[in-house]
């Protein structure tokens, strides 16, 4: 962490990856989903928590990713976050690309720029509905569905970043 003025900067690492499949001739993705709340205490569009939270039908999709634990590579890091994320046993095939963003915590003055490394990667086993309680909800997508859905602008382009590696995989099989 690195003191500038009267805020904090602090440096973050993650890995993370686009897992892939062909299915009746389309291409499919993973994605991760958490419900949108809200604090209305009744929605026609949702369900009530018991908690004075509604639960709306729209997610808030984006892609497996994670902290390193200790000694662990980014690689294997990614590959870890990705089967406890998704519930899928998956390969790695090949680096994509790295995101970097910023985000801060205004409360204890510290800002945080993170680097986000992704992979691409098949699914070698396991089933989404085996994934962490991380996320609400987990399944498959076309690839051009899951570009139009992912929240995050970077997410996107890590995205098309991958189906362009993937349709080279494919053209050269």
């Amino acid at each position: 962490m690195v003191k500038k003025g009267k805020t904090w900067v602090e440096t973050l690492v993650s890995a993370g990856g686009v897992v892939y499949r062909q299915r009746e001739g389309r291409l499919e993705t993973v994605l991760c989903g958490h419900w949108i709340t809200s604090n209305a205490a009744h929605s026609q569009s949702g369900q009530g928590d018991g908690n004075g939270e509604t639960r709306t039908k729209a997610v808030r999709w984006s892609l497996a990713k994670g902290t390193p634990d200790a000694g662990e590579t980014m690689e294997e890091t990614a590959l870890r976050e990705v089967r406890e994320e998704t519930g899928l046993e998956v390969e790695m095939q090949e680096p994509i690309s790295s995101i970097t963003y910023w985000f801060a915590d205004r409360e204890n003055a510290v800002r945080y720029h993170k680097t986000v490394h992704f992979y691409l990667m098949a699914p070698v086993g396991g089933d989404v509905s085996l994934h962490d309680p991380e996320f609400d909800v987990v399944r498959w997508f076309p690839m051009g569905e899951a570009l139009n859905i992912l929240i995050y602008p970077n997410e996107t382009t890590v995205m098309r970043q991958a189906n362009e590696l993937i349709n080279q995989r494919i053209g050269n099989a």
